[in-house]
């Protein structure tokens, strides 16, 4: 299984892109930055787009990406929560600030729209997919996704503390999750959206005592302005925890 990281952060710029994951060229997680960093003979190449929740940063090339799909004749299937669905039809694919892709074609159309439920596992080509409920200020769910080799990862999407025990009886072979700020901004409501270096901390001291072990943890969604501030907290929690766990960046690709 290998996975590129298209987008490594919650901000944009010349060097930054948004949330987005792709695992062997076939399976996207997140849609911050599909459009943005794919060809386009290579966004005509993903079998499905896995959406976390509604937030722009997560889902804003969707509408960019079924133009392409239209264009070629070749329909994608999205997987959401309803939640990030509707969101995506009413503010977005609605007609007016862009085409409703889930109904042109007519015949065909290029979006199929594909509701999860957490804890209710399904197939996509090789890949077994598992939705699970994460705690964020809007519905959310990661997923584990297994290869067909049995390699996994755990992607979180947007989360904040409480994370480590829906995971507990998943034990993946790598976690992607969020690490959104410093931690200078960890008190009690941020630690119920986002994770900082601190608390991410204290998920993977749950993870570890439950496993004996921490896979290797990779973090994306980082405010690109305060990312050195988060590097050098993250350095300590990894030196704390003795665990590989490493700040992304656009481009990197991980072999499992």
């Amino acid at each position: 299984m290998e996975i590129k990281v298209l987008g490594a952060h919650n901000t944009e710029s010349a060097t930054t892109r948004l949330s987005g994951l792709v695992i062997d060229g076939k399976l996207a997680l997140d849609a911050g930055s599909l459009t943005s960093s794919l060809a386009i003979t290579e966004q005509l190449e993903l079998r499905a787009v896995l959406l976390t929740h509604r937030h722009y940063d997560h889902l804003r090339d969707i509408p960019a990406l079924g133009m392409t799909r239209y264009l070629n004749r070749k329909p994608l299937p999205v997987y959401a929560l309803q939640d990030t669905l509707d969101a995506l039809s009413v503010c977005l694919l609605n007609g007016e600030v862009y085409p409703r892709f889930t109904q042109r074609p007519p015949e065909n159309p290029a979006l199929v729209f594909i509701p999860v439920s957490p804890g209710v596992e399904f197939q996509i080509g090789p890949y077994r997919v598992l939705p699970v409920a994460m705690a964020h200020s809007a519905p959310s769910t990661g997923y584990l996704v297994t290869g067909e080799a049995g390699a996994s990862v755990f992607y979180t999407g947007d989360t904040g503390s409480g994370f480590a025990e829906m995971i507990t009886g998943i034990r993946p072979g790598l976690i992607i999750t969020e690490l959104t700020t410093p931690d200078r901004y960890g008190d009690d409501d941020w630690s119920t959206k986002h994770l900082t270096p601190a608390f991410l901390e204290a998920e993977l001291g749950i993870l570890k005592a439950a496993w004996g072990c921490l896979p290797a943890v990779v973090c994306v969604h980082m405010y690109a302005a305060l990312e050195q501030e988060i590097r050098r907290e993250l350095e300590q929690v990894a030196a704390r925890l003795d665990g590989d766990i490493r700040p992304a960046f656009e481009g990197m690709v991980i072999t499992l």
